[in-house]
């Protein structure tokens, strides 16, 4: 049975060889790119990866769902560049189609962080629905933190995806920041309304939830790192939520007749 993977990339160079060579079993690997200037595109074709580029950024699920539509495969494995598929994990994936129990099969992602895989703060075993039939599942179309909806049951591998994210705070910084402006544009758009108060609550809450509830402590430095970091982006994530709203509001409270 056919199987392809399918990735979306941003001036992944860096990530993208090794990505690639993890998956390089599968029958195909066919790439969304969105404008990268680093030679991601370059590299990944001169690996035999098939890449689609695209003028906008429609969003994380958008952006999915157009790499899945090109998928012409039985069965397509979702990876982000930034992932690596162990060849344990590449032989329980093959026993598992060629078994054909379920359409679709999620996985545990262990996480680096800064040097140290995490296995406490919330983020182990993260599981993530992240192989299935073609016509059997879709992204969700939301801008930020989408999801993979089926329309059946999913079955559970064991072995786990190994999940390369942050190597130092200069990108912990940018994913705050950029995360926390998707997630406060999508809260905007779904009529969600914040205040300075909410903002610094949620904010605590994430990192006390992170760090005593999920256990971050046990996961040394780096746990309170990502306790740290979870607080600002929810905080960041509502006070831009509020200041969306300020905007919104600004006409109307300006006086201009245009705006009525």
């Amino acid at each position: 049975m056919k199987i392809s993977v399918v990735l979306i990339t941003k001036n992944e160079a860096h990530n993208i060889r090794e990505c690639l060579e993890s998956v390089s079993w599968c029958d195909r690997a066919i790439i969304v790119d969105s404008g990268s200037t680093d030679g991601t595109v370059e590299t990944a074709r001169a690996m035999g990866a098939e890449v689609h580029q695209t003028a906008t950024w429609p969003g994380f699920g958008p952006q999915k769902n157009l790499a899945l539509s090109k998928a012409q495969s039985e069965w397509v494995l979702s990876i982000d560049a930034d992932e690596r598929v162990t060849p344990e994990l590449r032989d329980e994936i093959l026993a598992a189609i060629a078994s054909g129990q379920a359409d679709a099969y999620d996985m545990p992602r262990l996480s680096r962080f800064c040097g140290r895989f995490i296995r406490h703060s919330g983020w182990y075993p993260d599981r993530l629905t992240r192989l299935f039939r073609v016509g059997k599942a879709r992204f969700t179309d939301d801008l930020v933190h989408e999801n993979v909806v089926t329309d059946g049951p999913i079955a559970h591998l064991r072995n786990p995806l190994l999940h390369y994210t942050y190597d130092d705070f200069s990108q912990v910084l940018r994913k705050v920041d950029q995360y926390s402006t998707l997630g406060a544009t999508q809260a905007f758009q779904r009529g969600k309304t914040a205040t300075p108060a909410s903002a610094w609550l949620h904010g605590s809450w994430a990192f006390l939830r992170t760090y005593l509830l999920r256990r971050g402590f046990l996961d040394g430095p780096q746990g309170l790192a990502i306790a740290l970091m979870n607080g600002q982006a929810s905080y960041y994530k509502y006070i831009k939520l509020w200041l969306l709203q300020q905007s919104a509001r600004q006409p109307a409270a300006s006086g201009d007749p245009q705006a009525h």
